[in-house]
């Protein structure tokens, strides 16, 4: 029998089992390492960004703010309007988008792995943790919803990932809503309708609503009305924004949409972000064709592009329920006890647009964000280790050590990949865990790799081992050689073989 088998039960168990024994992050397997956690500052830096159908520029540093002294610890990339002509689209079924492959090819090589993302049509979200928090970063999951004609065509609406980043729960919201000025109460009926829509498989946190902390952003679509074209021009000119906030559709709807209420964003201290002229940096400039071929007014400036965030109320304490905290249930009881041993905070450091990007009618806005949090578990999963010394001239073994339980599954695998590796299928080559298993004891797996995968011409490479239950890498091996090989080396192969 497996050691995997006989101690840790399936995520999908049957009823008879309690919530403690399938749930790897019921309180009383994370309140074990509460001891050992301290609180800690995470760096969010969160983008989003109308393409308006272009390709990607060759250099993203700017904005991913690659230079700055204090790298990010989370990427988070929300798109628009990526081209999705047909050959295109069927060709980014089968590979990255364009988009998707610049961000990772930039980032991969100063150690950030896309722990996950999602497109619908032209709406694509994009994830980017450094590797040190990739093993903490567990029940990954996405969704869409499709707002676009009768609520079918996937140009409008929203996609989003959620994911428990040291056992705190987390959902990122990419939103593109409806357009033009007239529409802002159907954008906020747009907004509902996803948040209400949009469900997960977690008992924990089924729902956006019910995440610890919710990231909503995209293209919005929000508008100024009333002030003329001219005044608009001249506060933008006088950088007098603060004169326009009192007319942006968004803030004035905050005032009466208990919906949005709950959301917080930074002050619009930036020139608004569309539209613009492609290749530069004026507002709209020439007069557009309408469906009757009757010409437009020019389009007026507008922050349609917006980052918000909302963390979730406390739940009251028993003494602030008075006489009804008698019938208060086990589920709010834990989230109580849950947000009083592992706070969560959060604080925006930078909001602000990237003008020097002019590849589209929009410019990116950008969001950095600090989360204090308390961590609810220290430890991986599972600790890897590769045994002795590897190349392609022996099979080699990865020894395997699980940490806490977890709901393993016949379809866990444990990969090899390169330093620097870009994301989970960026993999040199893998072996199933069970498939594998070649010895254990009571405390180690060892799971065999042939040698004919290895590469002969060695290389930096890490072990990661891929949960499926959880959908997510839940171990990675500290950095190892694999070394060239001498057999291929002695018989010339290497000329012909370059992997």
């Amino acid at each position: 029998m497996s050691l995997f088998c006989s101690c840790y039960p399936s995520r999908c168990a049957g009823d008879g089992e309690s919530e403690e024994q399938s749930d790897p992050h019921h309180p009383s397997q994370l309140r074990m390492e509460k001891d050992h956690s301290e609180r800690q500052d995470f760096r969010l830096h969160l983008v989003t960004w109308n393409v308006a159908t272009a390709d990607p520029p060759e250099d993203v540093a700017a904005l991913l703010h690659l230079n700055s002294p204090k790298r990010a610890d989370l990427y988070v990339i929300g798109l628009q309007e990526v081209y999705s002509g047909l050959l295109r689209f069927v060709s980014d079924m089968m590979f990255d988008d364009p988009w998707t492959h610049r961000l990772m090819s930039t980032l991969a090589p100063l150690n950030y792995v896309k722990v996950s993302s999602i497109r619908m049509q032209g709406l694509v979200l994009l994830c980017f943790s450094k590797l040190e928090h990739v093993p903490f970063i567990r029940d990954i999951q996405t969704t869409y919803t499709r707002t676009g004609i009768f609520g079918y065509w996937g140009n409008k609406g929203g996609v989003s990932i959620r994911l428990s980043l040291y056992g705190h729960m987390v959902c990122f919201l990419n939103c593109h809503l409806t357009a033009h000025m007239n529409y802002a109460t159907e954008r906020v009926d747009e907004f509902e309708y996803i948040m209400d829509s949009q469900t997960f498989d977690c008992k924990k946190a089924s729902r956006i609503s019910d995440h610890r902390l919710v990231f909503w952003f995209g293209d919005l679509n929000f508008r100024i009305q009333d002030h003329g074209m001219h005044f608009v021009r001249s506060c933008i000119n006088k950088q007098t924004y603060s004169l326009l906030w009192s007319n942006d559709q968004l803030i004035m709807l905050k005032k009466k949409e208990a919906l949005l209420q709950d959301f917080e964003e930074g002050p619009l201290d930036f020139q608004p972000t569309y539209k613009f002229d492609l290749n530069s940096d004026t507002y709209d400039s020439s007069l557009y064709r309408t469906w009757f071929d009757l010409y437009g007014k020019k389009r007026k400036p507008a922050w349609t592009d917006r980052i918000l965030w909302r963390v979730q109320p406390k739940a009251p304490s028993p003494e602030e329920q008075g006489e009804n905290c008698v019938g208060i249930s086990q589920t709010k009881m834990k989230q109580l006890e849950e947000d009083e041993e592992y706070p969560l905070k959060v604080r925006q450091d930078f909001y602000t647009s990237s003008m020097e990007y002019r590849i589209s009618d929009h410019k990116p806005v950008i969001g950095i964000f600090t989360l204090e949090l308390r961590k609810m578990y220290t430890s991986p999963l599972v600790r890897l280790q590769a045994e002795g010394d590897w190349s392609a001239d022996m099979d080699s073994m990865v020894l395997c050590c699980p940490v806490q339980p977890f709901p393993s599954s016949t379809w866990d695998w444990i990969g090899l990949y390169k330093v620097g590796f870009s994301s989970v299928s960026d993999y040199i080559t893998y072996a199933w865990v069970k498939d594998g298993e070649v010895a254990f004891n009571q405390e180690v797996t060892q799971v065999f790799f042939s040698k004919e995968e290895i590469p002969v011409r060695g290389a930096e490479c890490v072990l990661c081992y891929y949960c499926h239950s959880l959908r997510c890498i839940i171990g990675v091996s500290e950095p190892f050689k694999v070394h060239e090989s001498k057999v291929a080396l002695e018989e010339g192969l290497l000329l012909g073989r370059m992997d």
